[in-house]
């Protein structure tokens, strides 16, 4: 029986283990393992350069020899969007990072790519200011929410990571460190780097806004049962003009229609679409609620005033509830994230409903119209989830709506398109010819393939 030779056997792979061992030093490169993979796509090598001269010098190495690289920070993502179609050389940012020295009382600091999101806010709640980031990925590093443009509750007021970027700093596919940030130009860049998954450049290091950490804040809750209620209250929260930090929504899989005290379902005469589980057995309340932040005054007279708007069952409490800054999916499930005016999102969620049968875990700022969900990988097939797909995006498709794939089982990421409908490819796709003209940068990591 002949031996087949696995890659790493093929001449040259002992040379380039070599080499990376030279630049990122020999505990800083091996032979990359079972767990080190993107979206399901096996790497050959792991890199840890430990300085941004070394990961240019990766790049350059990679250049050279025709090798593909993909960026990972600490892999809370790592399953996000599709799969490379090669990872070559994975190169793990955990060693650049550390946060500049700025004057006291700057606006801004600026944070290496691999530094961990909550060593950034520790160290800077120190001086007490903050990061308006509230990523909900434990452990995620500055980075890694970069290339994901991943964005918690404050996003309602503060906007994502990629709105409070002032400049970035990355290397380019050979290995070059530049700059993005200034000018118009240069902002637009740092906002196509920001969400582009590792596969435009390399993120070094970022400069981004920061402030005071608020003196005082209040949840404010209320409990909900359909989508349209929570429609009626997040405009009733917003003409009420009490600055809210965030509008979050949880809608679990047995929300529904709210009992009435004879135990029948309240009427859906208000949207007669609504089928499946959602008018069979107990009803589940999920919930909204609101952040207000500020000074103790002014927070508690706010609060009491949202609680009196909010009516019957709302309340304040000074922590958040279980759920804040979680996604509703796990491990196995197929999570969607949907984006569409606010005024519309209750009919997205109706969509989702219908499409699916009954209602599905649901959560996210509803104050801005952009909620992830979960369809449950043990019971949904990638056929079943291709239809719910179709189905969900002509909903979206008239309201200037869209629904995407942000993880998948890999059946279901083989056999869906994950982005549908996206504007923007033309000027992605300039982008990533000119900044890696050769594709060496986790080639086909974004829509169209690129």
């Amino acid at each position: 029986m002949v031996a087949v030779a696995s890659s790493t056997d093929r001449p040259g792979a002992l040379g380039i283990t070599r080499r990376l061992a030279e630049i990122c030093g020999p505990p800083f490169a091996r032979l990359a393992g079972p767990a080190d993979e993107v979206a399901g796509r096996p790497a050959r090598w792991v890199a840890v350069p430990g300085a941004p001269h070394a990961a240019a010098e990766v790049l350059r190495l990679a250049a050279r020899h025709d090798l593909t690289v993909a960026p990972r920070g600490a892999g809370t993502k790592i399953d996000w969007g599709a799969a490379p179609d090669r990872v070559d050389i994975m190169l793990d940012t955990g060693r650049l990072a550390g946060i500049g020295h700025e004057p006291v009382g700057s606006r801004t600091a600026e944070v290496g790519a691999g530094t961990p999101l909550r060593a950034v806010q520790a160290t800077l709640e120190r001086t007490g200011r903050r990061l308006a980031l509230d990523a909900p990925s434990p452990g995620a590093t500055l980075g890694g929410v970069l290339a994901a443009a991943e964005a918690g509750p404050l996003r309602h007021r503060h906007g994502t990571v990629c709105d409070q970027l002032v400049a970035l700093r990355y290397l380019n596919a050979d290995g070059e460190l530049a700059g993005a940030g200034g000018g118009a130009d240069g902002v637009e860049l740092a906002r196509l780097l920001c969400g582009s998954q590792g596969a435009l450049g390399v993120l070094i290091s970022a400069t981004v806004r920061v402030q005071a950490v608020p003196a005082s804040r209040i949840w404010v809750t209320r409990p909900v049962w359909t989508p349209l209620e929570v429609h009626d209250l997040v405009r009733t929260v917003l003409a009420a003009r009490l600055d809210p930090a965030a509008v979050e929504v949880d809608l679990p899989a047995g929300a529904g229609p709210r009992p009435q005290r004879d135990g029948r379902a309240e009427s859906m005469a208000r949207h007669p679409s609504m089928t499946g589980r959602a008018a069979t057995g107990p009803a589940r309340a999920g919930t909204l609620v609101v952040l207000l932040e500020g000074g103790p005054a002014d927070v508690a007279e706010r609060a009491d005033r949202l609680v009196s708007v909010l009516g019957p069952g709302a309340s304040a409490a000074p922590s958040a509830p279980s759920w804040w800054r979680r996604y509703p999916f796990g491990p196995g499930d197929t999570a969607l994230r949907i984006e569409v005016p606010l005024t519309h999102l209750h009919a997205a969620v109706y969509a989702l409903r219908d499409a699916a049968g009954g209602p599905v875990p649901v959560r996210g700022s509803a104050g801005l119209g952009v909620v992830h969900a979960a369809l449950p990988g043990d019971v949904t097939s990638a056929d079943r989830v291709a239809s719910i797909l179709a189905a969900v995006r002509s909903v979206l498709l008239a309201r200037r709506g869209r629904c995407v794939v942000v993880s998948a089982p890999e059946p279901v990421r083989q056999a869906v398109d994950l982005w549908g409908e996206l504007a923007g490819l033309a000027r992605l796709r300039a982008a990533k010819e000119h900044l890696d003209p050769h594709h060496r940068l986790a080639p086909g990591r974004l829509p169209g393939g690129l």
